[in-house]
Parts: C-alpha cells; sequence; structure tokens
C-alpha cells in the first residue's frame, strides 16, 4: 500500500531522534531529504538529497514514488508541522491526487521547543512564531509587547530582525537570547542586547528569544 511518511528529525543531533522516526526510517524504500538530516541516522537505505534549489522537485518525486506503491520517508529538520515541509507535501498530494489518509506525520523536537527548555521558558507563556520563507515580519510587532517572551525563527538571520525592530523604534537595550546551533556540539546560548545583536555574527542556524 502507498505510503508516504513525513519524519521529524528534531534540532539535528540524535540524542534528540525519537526511536519511532529511527524505524521509520529503517522500514522505508526510500528516505528523501537534506544530507544534514539524512547523516542523523546509521540505519537507512537508499536515499535522495535535496537542496533549497530544488526542494519543490524532490519532494513531488516523493509524492510520485509513493503513488507508485513505495513507502516514503520524508525528512523534516525539527518538527514537519512548524517551519517544516507539511505543508508544502499535503498541497503537492492534492494536486497529484494523493490520498492524504495516506500521509503519516511523525513529530520531532524543534529547534523551538529545545530553546525554551534550554531557557526554562514554559510553551504556555510565550509567544512562538516562525518567520522562515517571509518577507513580511511585521507581525511580530502585534506581540512583542504582551508581557511574554517571544520565541522566534527569523526570516533569515538574527542580525536581520534585529535592525528590523530597531528600525521599528523597540528600545536597543531590549533584553534577547540568541540560541545558535542548538544540540550541536558547538551550540551557543548567548543573552545581550538588540544593539549588540545587530553588531555580532551569529550563523543561520538560530533561534531569538525576546524579552
Amino acid at each position: 500500500m502507498s505510503k508516504l511518511f513525513i519524519v521529524g528529525i528534531g534540532p539535528g543531533s540524535k540524542d534528540y531522534l525519537t526511536e519511532k522516526a529511527k524505524n521509520i526510517v529503517k522500514s522505508a524504500d526510500v528516505t528523501i531529504g537534506s544530507w544534514r538530516a539524512i547523516n542523523v541516522f546509521d540505519d537507512i537505505g537508499e536515499v535522495i538529497g535535496l537542496d533549497v534549489k530544488d526542494l519543490q522537485e524532490k519532494l513531488e518525486n516523493a509524492v510520485d514514488l509513493a503513488k507508485n506503491g513505495k513507502k516514503v520517508c520524508v525528512l523534516s529538520t525539527g518538527d514537519p508541522g512548524f517551519s517544516g515541509v507539511l505543508k508544502t507535501i499535503k498541497k503537492i498530494a492534492e494536486n497529484k491526487n494523493f490520498d492524504q489518509n495516506s500521509i503519516e506525520v511523525i513529530p520531532g523536537i524543534s529547534s523551538l521547543q529545545l530553546a525554551a527548555a534550554k531557557n526554562r521558558i514554559s510553551w504556555d507563556e510565550a509567544n512562538i512564531m516562525t518567520f522562515h520563507g517571509r518577507e513580511n515580519i511585521s507581525d511580530i510587532l502585534n506581540v512583542i509587547d504582551n508581557g511574554l517572551p517571544t520565541i522566534a525563527l527569523p526570516s533569515k538571520s538574527v542580525k536581520d530582525m534585529a535592525k528590523f525592530l530597531l528600525d521599528n523604534g523597540v528600545d536597543e537595550n531590549r533584553k534577547v537570547t540568541i540560541c545558535e546551533k542548538l544540540s550541536y556540539p558547538k551550540e551557543k546560548i548567548i543573552t545581550t542586547s538588540l544593539k549588540e545583536v545587530l553588531t555580532s555574527d551569529f550563523s543561520y542556524m538560530c533561534v531569538m528569544i525576546i524579552y
């Protein structure tokens, strides 16, 4: 029977990979994902690597393979339902008349979840936002002064996010925490100010917490 699994692999370290995810990948006919995601697994069969440039093409290929009877696994960093590939695959499946009931989502640990845990923040006492792939990030201005910390995935970089907030009148001394490369050996968590973020260098793998 055709089956398409969308598997959350967590923030990147094998330590945060679920047993369910490992078992699904082990039993799949084909696994599709970024090489960073593929390399998290020790026991994996046929793989198809993808990157940003061919993401749409490879996800369409995943649906086609599943329609042809293959057990297909698509890897999604973090959780598939939060800045993951779930939304895209559902649209592709609809366009290709692939039964949505043949799609199974295996949740993973989001980097935002890990950032909250590392900073001892309760999820129900924070604004959770993602701006991945979005040019308009003005929504953040509607929530950052509601008394709750805002945990966000920046659209581009934390420096761009800091500049946007400063350009829109947010105090340059506003306290922020940058969580960089969470779960990796070079993980770094720094609490500083918006002004300092603007003059610092961080990788693209960051979560930003605004207090």
